[in-house]
């Protein structure tokens, strides 16, 4: 149980910053280039897609370096 709670506490964590910036990043470039809000709107789900798979692959790291199964007892 504590390990979930560490892995899940992580990704609260780093999944706030890294959905914070790619939605940031995808304002910023249309903003910059003045490629108009639709641009600015695929942009960010562009990159939202990114994070999700950045997040991906930190919830499978966690996981192997935190395993979810409890020990067993003796």
């Amino acid at each position: 149980m504590r390990n979930l709670i560490t892995i899940v506490s992580l990704m609260v964590l780093v999944g706030t910053e890294v959905f914070a910036a790619a939605i940031a990043a995808g304002w910023a470039l249309a903003g910059l280039f003045d490629l108009g809000d639709t641009v600015g709107h695929i942009l960010m789900v562009l990159f939202s897609v990114l994070a999700a798979w950045i997040m991906r692959q930190l919830w499978q790291r966690a996981v192997k370096a935190e395993p979810l199964r409890s020990a067993p007892r003796a």
